[in-house]
């Protein structure tokens, strides 16, 4: 019932939005679920389709607006999936990393957000780590992202991964041939000894067209949300989108292997790569729901002898809003 209130009041405008009509004893859980729907609204607008030339949002047509509820539906629908496959991955003590590569602007940020957004994040939780510091790079390659592997009941995504070596290291030039060699040498092996030692590792590339990717750049340059993302790098990347297609399929070629396949997610299409991701991995890990307990909030205790003592009004937060 409740995912049917979501995606319909996700479908309209924060303006169009009726005040939930409600019993009164259901008003405060319908405020908290509003204000749900208000953080999906929030990754919307970041998300939201811009005429590249003018940074201007597009207008909402009939026709962007029905794909727009069915979206909501679907999100929804496999977030509750999620859901139970977090309380599944905890109950069976699972151990489970989810790795995700593609080219600047692909859209591995916004389909990492989808996962994460209604699961615990002592749980689930997402590794994007920086560029190596001069300690990390006389390590042993895979030492630093090691460390940030799963125990059981713990779900890892990494924003980017080992797989740096083969893609942004190798184009630009970060690393020798002698550690380029190495690492396709290594990394079969290193997640063979993964998979042996218990977990679940399940490879994403998402693919975007160069004509999306130029879109996606402009539209960054153009929005001032969006201009953080835009790096020097990024911008090498554009002039070398030959280059990195040359490191993808080779990296792509040299280690697709039975323990740890790759898989190729079309993501021209940012909301469709969510659906279509998020689905998939749900077919990765066979997962049943976990019966929770009916749970009854207890009577708040009451004492005679206390007190609340009042808070000096200096040190309240000014109420701009």
């Amino acid at each position: 019932m409740l995912e049917g209130v979501y995606w319909k009041a996700l479908c309209m405008n924060s303006t169009e939005r009726p005040a939930p009509q409600k019993p009164d004893k259901f008003e405060g859980f319908y405020a908290d679920l509003l204000d749900g729907y208000d953080e999906e609204l929030e990754l919307e607008f970041e998300d939201r389709e811009t005429d590249p030339a003018t940074g201007a949002p597009l207008p909402m047509t009939a026709e962007r607006r029905e794909q727009r509820r069915s979206y909501f539906k679907n999100l929804f629908s496999l977030q509750r999936e999620l859901v139970k496959l977090q309380d599944w991955v905890v109950h069976a003590g699972l151990k489970v990393v989810v790795l995700f590569e593609g080219r600047d602007a692909a859209g591995k940020g916004g389909a990492i957000k989808r996962i994460t957004q209604r699961l615990n994040p002592r749980i689930c939780r997402v590794a994007a780590l920086p560029a190596p510091n001069s300690r990390e790079r006389t390590q042993w390659y895979f030492q630093r992202y090691a460390q940030h592997l799963p125990a059981a009941g713990e779900m890892v995504l990494f924003d980017r991964s080992w797989y740096n070596r083969a893609g942004v290291e190798r184009v630009m030039g970060f690393c020798t041939d002698a550690e380029l060699d190495e690492f396709f040498r290594s990394v079969p092996e290193f997640e063979k000894m993964l998979v042996r030692s218990g977990i679940t590792l399940i490879k994403y590339w998402f693919s975007i067209s160069d004509e999306e990717q130029n879109s996606r750049f402009l539209g960054r340059i153009h929005d001032p949300l969006k201009q953080w993302k835009l790096s020097p790098m990024d911008l090498e990347s554009r002039r070398r989108w030959e280059e990195y297609t040359k490191a993808k399929e080779v990296m792509l070629e040299r280690t697709h292997i039975p323990e740890a396949p790759w898989w190729v997610v079309q993501a021209v299409d940012k909301k469709r790569a969510r659906l279509n991701c998020i689905h998939h991995l749900l077919q990765q890990i066979p997962y049943q729901e976990i019966e929770r307990p009916v749970i009854t909030l207890p009577e708040r205790q009451r004492h005679d002898d206390y007190t609340r003592h009042p808070v000096p009004a200096s040190m309240f937060v000014p109420e701009v809003y």
